[in-house]
């Protein structure tokens, strides 16, 4: 069995699959190819679907299907209540039955210094069988027994039932009940103090005040009836992360991570009805409300099917507004940090990156693996303020002091073919002046230099690829020897080629990057291109894309490269479009200088703000009187398509 999956329709359902191949995903083509026969099982019910579906699941583990895996291996604390005389401890790993589980948490000693605030109070058993059995023969309790923080069973301080007691409340404590124990611990110890017991009256208090402690390292996050679990996702074409954070009492009492592999194509909804079945279907611990980023394709069969599980009514839902929305929105940064650091784990490993490289080297049919990297995004709005990206991996890493940027001036409209054509050409023309000195015709004006078209000043070093580069890192960042220049002493910044050029598009801007290389005579650099929307892989001059298995290591490299370079040609774009509005609409107000300008933008945030405020609100920002405050309405107005050019009023 290699995929399971259920429909209210089979005919439509099947349609899908065997309507046009052609118009699959590639991750369903490939399914279609390896299968051999469809069967089906007909139920009463969607909520009996669901059953049947993830049942198939689990015990078939469908290589086409959806399965969710524990980013890491966290700890809960457990309480073996099934035991003769139950014990507290920090577990990690499969579930067992007679245990009872509280979490997961972040790290193992959060557990353990909230289990050493709580012994104080609920002196459960914590010492494992071996010393158990120890004390029992000796008749001598461990050091806990001796300080108060274990009832010590183990010698007959307490009876076998009032061990299970104490138990028994420190679970319900965990569980959120802990107004009831502090309640009952505060009478008493005013009982003790009316009674001149002023030493237990103390230990009580000292009771309390480690009660609270305990419950202050659990953020209050919501109203203190409010029992639910936060559900928020993040994804990529390839993979998906999901944070869960369990929320009882209005508590955050632990969080959760898994990642999963995307194997077939799925959407957002798809992967919330994927993750609440697995999730669910075996969980003793369904809250009354489960807060989801989407709604599941079908949301009253999913609540159905998890109010069977909980024994009582559960309530689906997406957050519109409000704390829970704000909740939401944390649970989803951290889903965000940990597809990243995922990532991150799994880029850093040089196995995987070897392996990566071989791959796109075997499936492109290279003469040598491409050990430096280079691609090319451009990014503009509606034509305007166009601007390119170069970035560079080496060994697979991003070497980020190589990074550059280019001003695409002589380009109008929305023509990335023509931007990458030239891109192209300007870097590869450096690259080209750098390795051979000898000055060749047209080279200057290439690379953007003073004349005509190129602009001046800073716009020029951009214009001409020269060092602009991310986040301020320069050339001799990561210590490696730069080609000198013998003439200006300075290192060259286009002196090394890469392996392979990768174009952040398909056929069309593949094809113009490589006529940009065979007008330059340079046939020893391979290029290909990356689509956003299969990911497929093109090469110039073939008609089908080349189609990287789905778990490769290559192709998840490429994809890698190409979003770290969409990424830099955005940063680029906006700095660029902002300075833009800045210098050609603020600059052209007369009386306005810099500290004025700065001070406007940050009491507006935006000219288009300026623009919709009044003389009045422009007057109340410090430094500006009210007839500077008419002269900017009248300008800003005047710069409108269609826009006025009289007074202010």
């Amino acid at each position: 069995m290699i995929y399971v999956g259920k429909a209210k329709s089979l005919r439509s359902r099947l349609n899908s699959y065997f309507a046009d191949f052609a118009g699959l995903h590639p991750r369903t083509q490939s399914m279609l190819q390896t299968a051999a026969s469809v069967d089906w099982t007909m139920v009463g019910t969607e909520v009996e679907a669901l059953q049947l579906e993830y049942s198939w699941i689990k015990e078939f583990d469908p290589r086409f299907n959806v399965r969710y895996r524990d980013d890491k291996s966290y700890p809960y604390l457990a309480v073996t209540v099934n035991d003769e005389y139950p014990r507290v401890m920090v577990m990690r790993g499969a579930k067992r039955k007679g245990v009872r589980y509280f979490g997961p948490y972040s790290h193992a000693w959060a557990i353990r210094e909230t289990v050493d605030l709580l012994l104080r109070v609920f002196p459960v058993r914590t010492c494992s069988a071996g010393v158990f059995k120890r004390a029992e023969q000796i008749g001598r309790p461990c050091l806990l027994g001796y300080i108060g923080k274990c009832a010590a069973p183990c010698v007959g301080r307490v009876s076998k039932q009032e061990h299970q007691l104490l138990a028994e409340d420190f679970c319900d404590f965990m569980a959120g009940n802990a107004g009831r124990f502090i309640k009952r611990i505060e009478r008493d110890m005013l009982a003790a103090a009316k009674v001149e017991e002023y030493e237990r009256a103390a230990r009580l208090r000292d009771d309390i005040r480690a009660l609270e402690r305990a419950l202050e390292k659990q953020a209050v996050v919501l109203p203190d009836t409010t029992e639910c679990d936060v559900i928020a996702l993040a994804e990529d074409q390839l993979e998906a992360a999901v944070q869960v954070f369990y929320v009882r009492g209005g508590r955050i009492r632990g969080q959760r991570g898994w990642v999963v592999d995307k194997v077939e194509d799925v959407s957002t909804s798809d992967l919330v009805e994927h993750f609440l079945i697995q999730a669910y279907s075996e969980s003793e611990s369904v809250p009354r409300e489960v807060l989801v980023p989407e709604e599941p394709p079908e949301p009253g069969a999913m609540a159905e099917l998890l109010s069977e599980h909980r024994g009582g009514p559960v309530r689906l839902r997406v957050p519109q507004r409000g704390d829970k929305k704000a909740l939401m929105e944390t649970v989803a940064r951290n889903a965000h940090e940990a597809l990243k650091q995922h990532k991150t784990r799994r880029a850093s490993d040089l196995t995987t990156r070897s392996k990566a490289l071989q791959e796109i080297q075997e499936s492109l049919e290279l003469d040598q693996a491409p050990l430096r990297i280079e691609c090319y995004d451009v990014s503009n709005l509606q034509g305007t303020n166009v601007v390119a990206s170069m970035v560079v991996f080496e060994d697979g890493l991003a070497r980020k002091s190589e990074y550059r940027r280019f001003s695409i001036r002589w380009v109008e409209g929305q023509d990335d073919v023509r931007s990458i054509h030239e891109v192209i050409t300007r870097r590869f023309r450096r690259y080209l002046d750098e390795r051979d000195p000898v000055p060749r015709p047209g080279a200057a004006e290439a690379a953007g230099g003073t004349g005509g078209t190129g602009g001046t000043g800073a716009d020029d070093a951009v214009a001409a690829g020269h060092v602009l580069t991310a986040y301020g890192f320069d050339d001799h960042e990561e210590g490696r020897a730069q080609p000198i220049d013998p003439e200006t002493g300075k290192p060259r910044k286009f002196a090394y080629p890469p392996n392979l050029v990768v174009i952040d598009g398909g056929p069309p801007q593949v094809a113009a990057a490589q006529r940009a290389l065979d007008e330059l005579g340079l046939d020893d650099i391979a290029v290909c291109g990356l689509a956003k929307r299969l990911e497929e892989v093109w090469l110039p001059e073939d008609e089908d894309p080349v189609i990287l298995p789905r778990a490769s290591e290559g192709l998840y490299l490429l994809q890698r490269v190409r979003d770290e370079a969409h990424r830099f040609a955005i940063t680029f774009h906006r700095a660029k479009r902002s300075k833009g509005m800045t210098a050609s609409e603020l600059d052209k107000v007369p009386g306005l200088g810099k500290a004025r300008r700065t001070a406007l933008l940050k009491h507006f945030g935006s000219v288009q703000r300026l623009r919709q405020a009044t003389p009045d609100q422009i007057a109340e920002v410090p430094g500006i009187g009210r007839r500077t405050a008419e002269t900017i309405t009248v300008a800003l107005h005047a710069q409108e398509p269609g826009g006025r050019a009289g007074g202010a009023g």
